[in-house]
């Protein structure tokens, strides 16, 4: 493990290499079987509420009607989580060809919202744990194994993968810090 500013890094995730690959994999982060979606910040409650209106046309009809029976969220301040669908799908997929795909992302990226996406799943692999300060870690599962293949065949290390998530979280001097000490960590 090693500090940058009050973060505390496991060692892997200067060393592994990680780049998503949606055809492989077809999304199946956001669809995995649980009780719980995507952990949300108590300040995601309404970044959702705000961009439902603009994604609700890209949600599949069984998502909306979970949606109307369920709600779009769960849980209490400090644990809420989105909705899943029959244990699986986040109540926010939609589905292009057979790829689960979010529609937070969708709207941004088309430039209806400003807010990308829930942190945890902009994050994702990689995780925060801990009460007094951040612990990031890497959860490996085996969803992920075409993202970790992806990542060794174009030689993408996770932390550069996930810089914009990083930097919307820590900030950019931060992520800079973070670089320089994963760089330091693979000179070893």
């Amino acid at each position: 493990m090693y500090h940058v500013g009050s973060v505390i890094l496991e060692d892997d995730i200067a060393r592994e290499c990680f780049a998503c690959d949606p055809e492989k994999c077809k999304g199946k982060c956001c669809t995995m079987y649980g009780e719980r979606g995507a952990p949300l910040m108590d300040e995601e409650i309404r970044e959702i509420e705000n961009a439902f209106p603009k994604i609700s046309g890209f949600l599949p009809p069984p998502h909306l009607e979970a949606i109307r029976r369920h709600g779009m969220v769960a849980g209490k301040p400090g644990d809420y989580y989105t909705v899943c669908v029959d244990k699986h799908a986040c109540v926010f997929v939609y589905y292009e060809d057979d790829i689960a795909r979010c529609a937070f992302e969708k709207a941004f990226f088309m430039g209806l919202t400003q807010w990308q996406k829930p942190l945890s799943c902009h994050l994702f692999p990689l995780r925060i744990r801990g009460f007094y300060a951040d612990h990031l870690y890497y959860e490996r599962i085996q969803e992920c194994v075409s993202g970790r293949e992806n990542g060794q065949i174009n030689n993408q290390p996770l932390i550069r993968f996930l810089g914009d998530a990083l930097r919307r979280k820590y900030g950019t001097e931060w992520y800079a810090r973070a670089l320089y000490e994963c760089d330091q960590k693979n000179d070893i």
